[in-house]
């Protein structure tokens, strides 16, 4: 926000000079990233009369001008300004005046034989924004000839180009800057108040029609009558300026002051131009959101498409603004206004937010709606506006509506307990020069609270009861905040800098430990790690869709992993980069009686690991069902887990037959398998590509097990083993895992391992059964076992299989 400096001295005592200003406002927690002298715009321009004005003898577009700038003789300059005429008062630039906007030294120059000494100005000249073409000329009569044209054009001016943070929306209003600096030097306020006004008995035909109360929970109308539409003072353009907005008429102006000043953004409607919307004498203003047939012209002069998602003010049900963004052009202020009738209205911020970007429409006052405007200073904003009409415009007002549907404002008067010791205990001890250090007083304290604006009651010692300002309700909410604010005003620089008594060295949680070392591990099995986008294209079950997105194809939050894998597989091939072996860690989300997230880690496997031109003369071996399981296999010994594969058809993406569903310690833990034949073939895809899902959480709950954090010896076996291998028919629908579990509960302390060697359909092989052979390994921690010892222990194995799975033994 542009802060003009002769603004800000009527509404707050100002003992600074501007840069100290300028940095007391910066240290504070603002910051003025510019400051701005209009003195140096119009440094040696003064006051002239013109007392001649002929014709150029030798240009028809050129005045010759005697111009009397209070020096006793009347300087010859030569004008090309249209408007330039005999008695008028201009400003004048004399010879050795530089004029930084246009980049110009006045010097004497030779015009079609004619010598000017000096230049009449425009507003444009002396960086001052304006519509009219032409030089200036001064409405006063009778004024003092030579002296300087600064103090007339608001050009004594510095303006400091300020900005807050967003919880600050009262700091986007002169008053609210005034407060802060008057919290930061203890200068004295001076804040300008309006009276209520008292209004007659509703005569104009206005009444008000809101449909969205959340969206707009207050809405003043107020109809005034015989407004008379001319420039605003010199006053008002100068603060105006100062704040870079163009003047264009009183009323406007009016609105836009009080914007500036209060904070609280206004609009005035043209009354006959609100009536002519469908012919009825009787206006009814509403507030709804717009259907997306509707379209409506706003103020910058395009039309605009609406959508549900855009606010709008509506006169007799037709859109006539959009509301806390920008009015319509049907129905604006222009030079034959005579009634107007004035909004002052309380939006939700959500909302005025997604209807500015949906727009593409950002205003002033849509940048203060969307941080939330005060609910406390709506009237007297709309007080002071209405006063300023009548005093400047000669309007009556006639009539108001209000529809208020604000919650109680007492909340606006917020208490929060304060403790002294918290306060010292959180900021630590202070510098007070000639290194004395100590900690903040309840003085120090009291005073920077009262300060701004809040009002201290003593509750016990050294504890207040502190009641926040209506004007701060919005970031004022607990202790920490006054605690924020009594080291912002305090001044950061003067606390002390400490460091902890106690360093201890930094050290990672567990989750992240073990979450590093899975991360590892996948990576030297020859994986790389991928990373995607959570948003995804909608249209999947359970999926959860953002009410607002950005792009329609990324307006849904993904359900799994595989999905996002695939397509970078797809995408690798396309680019000639070959097969591709990867493995992501993220988040996916689904709706299942609420909404649900958790952590999942999945992989992507196809290219060859060995690839190789010495070994394979440059031709790529396709991965395997084994190789790849051994992938995941190796990763899971190394953390130690112990994982069981179980047949699974439930993923249509996957082999029906070659699709594992993955368990650990009783609980599911992932699903293993390769591409389905069908969607490699849409994909275009080779044959051998496997994919895998693990839910993490699974992983890390059962590793932040004591048993598996904490290391335990075991000893290792110095006796030989003994190996005996065993060989069967078993059914197809008997898994492996089974089996080995089966030989181990069997085999018992003896059996040291288990492992599947040979594994063969076809010929000599019974229908819907299979080959299996498994090597096993028997050995004891005490002694060198014994056949017989290790014959009833393989006997024993042998018929729990037949007896369980009724297999046919070979061996």
């Amino acid at each position: 926000m542009r802060i003009s400096l002769n603004w800000l001295r009527e509404l707050v005592e100002i003992k600074l000079n501007p840069e100290e200003l300028a940095e007391t406002i910066t240290m504070s927690g603002f910051e003025v990233e510019e400051i701005e002298d209009w003195h140096t715009w119009a440094d040696g321009v003064v006051i002239g009369k013109v007392a001649q004005c002929q014709p150029h003898p030798n240009a028809h577009k050129l005045s010759v001008c005697q111009v009397d700038v209070g020096k006793g003789e009347l300087l010859n300059i030569i004008c090309g300004a249209s408007n330039v005429r005999t008695g008028i008062y201009v400003p004048v630039a004399l010879v050795g005046t530089y004029l930084p906007k246009i980049d110009l030294k006045i010097k004497p120059v030779n015009l079609r034989g004619q010598m000017s000494y000096g230049m009449l100005c425009s507003l444009k000249e002396l960086g001052l924004s304006t519509d009219i073409d032409g030089i200036h000329i001064f409405s006063q009569e009778h004024l003092q000839l030579g002296a300087d044209v600064r103090p007339l054009l608001g050009l004594d001016d510095i303006i400091l180009d300020v900005t807050s943070t967003a919880n600050r929306s009262d700091a986007l209003s002169m008053v609210g800057m005034a407060r802060e600096v008057a919290a930061l030097t203890g200068g004295n306020l001076n804040i300008p108040e309006s009276a209520p006004i008292l209004l007659p008995q509703n005569i104009g035909n206005l009444s008000l029609k809101i449909s969205e109360l959340a969206a707009c929970p207050a809405y003043f109308s107020t109809l005034v009558r015989g407004v008379k539409i001319a420039p605003s003072p010199a006053w008002l353009k100068q603060k105006l300026n100062g704040a870079g907005i163009n003047p264009i008429n009183n009323i406007v102006d009016i609105t836009n002051y009080i914007l500036l000043e209060w904070g609280q953004p206004l609009h005035a409607f043209d009354s006959q131009r609100l009536k002519s919307i469908d012919g009825r004498e009787k206006i009814t203003i509403g507030v709804r959101f717009a259907s997306i047939e509707e379209s409506l012209k706003t103020l910058d002069g395009k039309t605009r498409k609406l959508s549900t998602q855009n606010l709008v003010i509506t006169a007799n049900d037709k859109p006539v603004a959009l509301a806390g963004i920008m009015g319509g052009a049907e129905t604006e202020i222009y030079s034959g206004t005579e009634n107007i009738v004035l909004e002052a209205a309380l939006f939700d911020p959500v909302v005025i937010r997604r209807s500015s970007r949906s727009s593409g429409l950002r205003s002033e006052s849509s940048a203060r709606y969307e941080r939330e405007v005060n609910h406390f200073c709506l009237e007297m904003a709309l007080y002071r506006a209405l006063s300023l009409i009548e005093e400047l415009a000669g309007g009556t007002i006639v009539a108001q509506e209000i529809a208020d549907n604000r919650p109680d404002l007492s909340i606006c008067n917020r208490s929060i307990e304060l403790r002294l010791e918290r306060i010292n205990q959180v900021l630590g001890p202070v510098e007070l020069g000639d290194n004395n250090i100590d900690e903040l007083t309840s003085v120090d304290v009291e005073n920077i609270l009262t300060a701004l604006g809040c009002k201290l009651t003593t509750s016990s010692h050294a504890t207040w009861t502190v009641t926040i300002p209506p004007y701060r309700y919005r970031d004022l909410e607990e202790e920490i905040d006054l605690i924020e604010e009594i080291a912002r005003l305090y001044g950061y620089e003067r606390f002390c800098e400490t460091l902890p008594e106690k360093p201890e060295a930094g050290y990672l949680p567990i989750d992240q430990e073990l979450l590093r070392k899975l991360r590892a591990s996948f990576r030297a099995e020859g994986l790389t790690e991928l990373m995607h986008y959570s948003l995804v294209k909608p249209g999947e079950d359970k999926q959860i869709a953002l009410n607002n997105p950005l792009f329609a194809e990324y307006s849904a939050l993904r359900t799994d992993l595989i999905a996002g894998l695939i397509d970078a597989f797809q995408y690798n091939l396309e680019q000639g980069n070959g097969s591709l072996n990867g493995f992501e860690i993220g988040r996916v989300f689904w709706q299942e009686e609420g909404l649900q997230e958790t952590d999942m880690i999945a992989g992507i496997m196809g290219g060859d690991i060995i690839y190789s031109h010495w070994q394979n003369s440059g031709k790529e071996e396709p991965m395997t069902w084994f190789a790849a399981k051994g992938i995941l296999e190796s990763v899971f010994t190394q953390m130690g887990l112990k994982v069981e594969y179980h047949p699974d058809r439930q993923d249509s993406r996957l082999h029906p037959g070659r699709t594992a569903s993955l368990w650990l310690g009783g609980s599911k833990l992932g699903v293993f398998g390769q591409l389905h034949p069908q969607l490699r073939q849409e994909k275009d895809l080779p044959a051998s590509v496997y994919v895998f899902q693990l839910d993490l959480d699974v992983i890390l709950d059962l590793l932040e097990r004591d048993e598996f954090l904490i290391s335990t010896f075991k000893s290792y076996s110095s006796y030989p083993v003994s190996n005996r291998d065993i060989a069967f028919f078993a059914p197809i629908s008997i898994s492996v895992a089974d089996i080995e579990k089966v030989i181990m509960n069997a085999g018992k302390s003896l059996l040291d391992s288990v492992e599947l060697f040979d594994e063969y359909h076809g010929e000599n092989v019974p229908s819907r059964q299979r080959s299996l052979a498994f090597r096993l390994t028997y050995r004891a921690n005490d002694r060198t076992l014994k056949d017989n010892e290790v014959e009833n222990i393989h006997n024993r194995i042998r018929e729990a299989l037949v007896e369980k799975f009724g297999v046919s033994l070979r061996s």
